[in-house]
């Protein structure tokens, strides 16, 4: 029964994150990361091909980049 619980949990959840707006800090984590890496491994000018692939994602979920 605890298991139908935690179901029941997770889906309320669910439904209540998916009603919040998605934050630009919390968007598009995998070129975030990338791009953070690179910028601090090599610098800003040698990853602007990684910069520019994290502003096409933040676009695509509609940030206004």
């Amino acid at each position: 029964m605890s298991t139908l619980s935690a179901a029941s949990v997770e889906s309320a959840a669910e439904g209540t994150e998916q009603k919040k707006p998605l934050k630009p800090c919390c968007a598009c984590p995998e070129t975030k990361k990338v791009r953070d890496a690179c910028i601090i491994e090599k610098g800003e000018e040698q990853c602007t091909q990684l910069i520019e692939a994290h502003k096409d994602c933040m676009r695509a979920l509609g940030f206004k980049i």
